[in-house]
């Protein structure tokens, strides 16, 4: 089990979001990944009634630290965020993807303002265009393998 001064990381976001993205930590860390605290939110809950589930997860407010990832700012899931940190040592990130919960899960044991800054840029630079791949020209179907010495790939 982690260290008890590890930064708990919660995920809640629009339903199914946050427990996929736990189940693609876990297929990247296996056993860091089962310390997420992760609530979906379903369309149709009760802002009340979500605030309610995620202070049962999250326990008292001096349960230790713990960084909050949404999905959406302005969206249910962020608004009861917002709500929860009162009175924690919690900060809240929104926009979450995979990248920003990677290095989240890989960098909790750091301090929460140091980890906070670790999960923005792994979020932020795991964003980005990239090229298409250059792919080998086809061969004929009726040409011999290495039958003229150019079909050498290295």
């Amino acid at each position: 089990m982690a260290a008890s001064t590890s930064t708990r990381i919660f995920l809640i976001a629009h339903a199914p979001l946050a427990s996929a993205l736990r189940a693609c930590a876990q297929h990247v860390f296996t056993d860091g990944a089962a310390h997420l605290l992760v609530l979906d939110v379903p369309a149709d809950a009760a802002p009340e009634d979500t605030l309610a589930q995620a202070e049962r997860l999250l326990g008292p407010p001096d349960a230790g630290p713990v960084l909050v990832l949404t999905d959406v700012f302005g969206a249910t899931p962020c608004n009861v965020a917002q709500r929860l940190l009162r009175g924690r040592e919690a900060r809240l990130l929104t926009g979450v993807n995979l990248p920003m919960l990677l290095r989240s899960v890989c960098y909790r044991s750091e301090p929460l303002d140091a980890l906070l800054q670790r999960a923005l840029v792994g979020g932020t630079q795991g964003v980005m265009q990239v090229a298409p791949a250059e792919l080998p020209a086809p061969h004929s179907k009726n040409k011999t393998h290495d039958q003229d010495g150019d079909d050498h790939h290295q």
